[in-house]
């Protein structure tokens, strides 16, 4: 049953105790995504001051606003992966792993915002899991598996992410899909990244870097709006 009558479980305790030197990077690395993506840290504008700042520009517009927070953040990501490439196997040590956590703050905060504006407590447990999971696109159901959150509440399919956002997720399930979407961003996503050879090129690896950040935004923003219903649409809307 969708809404706040879901109960999702964790079903492996022994492996949410487990925490080994990988397991804690992942944790620091997404622990920094909330922080700056979702919250907001010094300079860097939390998703809901982000969001308050365009609802400004393009008042009761949910469409236009979510249009704007989108494009915003995929000029960014563009413009981050350009600097990243630009100076190619000279600066490719230090670049490529700022990229990775400037990448993912920015797609961060874009699906918290995106999340906000749809009606999603982003201060919420459940709804920064759900706000996580989106960035790994179709392994989201994998992961959550892997975390022992239980399908039989419902979560699978389109729109599972958004049940997620709204159903009563244990701490402990909430810490292993925080921690299953880490490693799996630094250990696959990251991974390919480096593995970019046309971005030791310098310069023509800016212009390649550019492009495929920028594609890759648009694409975690598509997978974010599909999820993230509105959620009276969804029949997720307390009643």
């Amino acid at each position: 049953m969708a809404g706040r009558e879901s109960e999702v479980v964790t079903t492996n305790n022994a492996e949410a105790e487990k925490d080994g030197p990988l397991d804690s990077v992942a944790n620091a690395f997404v622990g920094k995504l909330l922080d700056f993506g979702v919250d907001g840290i010094g300079p860097l504008q939390s998703s809901s001051e982000a969001l308050a700042r365009v609802r400004k520009e393009h008042g009761g517009n949910s469409d236009k606003v979510i249009d704007e927070i989108v494009s915003e953040h995929i000029k960014k990501a563009a413009v981050g992966g350009f600097l990243t490439g630009v100076g190619g196997i000279f600066t490719m040590p230090v670049a490529i792993p700022v990229n990775v956590l400037e990448f993912y703050t920015l797609a961060t905060r874009m699906v918290a915002a995106i999340a906000e504006e749809r009606g999603y407590d982003v201060t919420d447990k459940a709804a920064r899991a759900a706000v996580l999971l989106s960035l790994v696109g179709a392994d989201a159901d994998e992961l959550m598996r892997k975390a022992g959150v239980s399908t039989a509440a419902g979560l699978t399919g389109s729109g599972r992410l958004a049940r997620l956002a709204t159903s009563r997720l244990p701490k402990a399930a909430a810490m292993m899909v925080n921690k299953a979407v880490g490693f799996r961003l630094l250990t696959t996503v990251g991974g390919k990244a480096l593995g970019r050879v046309i971005r030791f090129v310098p310069v023509a690896g800016g212009v390649i870097g550019a492009g495929l950040d920028g594609y890759l935004m648009k694409r975690i923003a598509d997978h974010a709006r599909q999820e993230f219903t509105p959620r009276t649409a969804a029949g997720t809307q307390p009643g």
